[in-house]
């Protein structure tokens, strides 16, 4: 199928960002995603870290996911209902992301606040893109990496829409035949895409 004009604008747009974004490096700080109460976040930023990738390949296969499944659905929806769902997917995912980095990051704050540190001791030396060293003698490994990489670590990607978009071309298209690139083995979409689903839940875990 031909690529329909929304999916071809939003690639575009894509495209600008990253490109934009290597030559202007500050727009990585100022479009990513960031934690509620990282000093970086904005509120704008749910929406523009859907434009923004972090590297070819990245941004690579999200087009081309954006391509062959948007135009599809585009095709059959029309160009409004099809925007709307894409942004809508984006914002959801933002909104998830934020939910499950804010019960990471209060769940190690909590616990280092009940040991005797100082909650705004904690906020300025993050504040600061540093962390006390002696954090990790009250936190598990796993509880001070997920602590600090959700207060630190921004989010960029358009994955949240496009993972939007994969399962809205399963259930309207649950018999098409799907195959990963390099592996020409084909699937139906209404197996294809919950096991794609779960095996980067899992990986997601882990």
């Amino acid at each position: 199928m031909n690529m329909t004009e929304t999916v071809k604008q939003l690639i575009i747009i894509n495209v600008i960002f990253f490109l934009g974004a290597m030559f202007v490096p500050a727009a990585n700080t100022y479009l990513a995603l960031w934690y509620l109460e990282n000093p970086n976040f904005g509120i704008w930023q749910p929406l523009t870290h859907m434009f923004m990738h972090g590297g070819w390949m990245h941004i690579f296969f999200n087009m081309f996911a954006l391509y062959s499944f948007g135009s599809a659905l585009e095709h059959f929806w029309g160009a409004k209902k099809f925007l709307f769902f894409y942004i809508s997917c984006g914002l959801g995912a933002a909104l998830l992301h934020s939910g499950v980095n804010f019960y990471l990051f209060h769940d190690g704050l909590n616990t280092l606040v009940e040991s005797g540190i100082p909650k705004s001791e904690i906020l300025q030396i993050l504040a600061e893109g540093k962390y006390n060293t002696k954090w990790q003698e009250v936190l598990s490994v796993n509880q001070f990496n997920s602590f600090t990489e959700a207060f630190s670590v921004p989010a960029v990607g358009a994955s949240g829409a496009i993972y939007g978009l994969l399962v809205a071309f399963a259930f309207m298209f649950p018999n098409a035949e799907l195959a990963l690139m390099f592996i020409p083995v084909p699937v139906k979409a209404k197996y294809f895409v919950p096991g794609l689903l779960i095996i980067d839940l899992i990986s997601g875990l882990y």
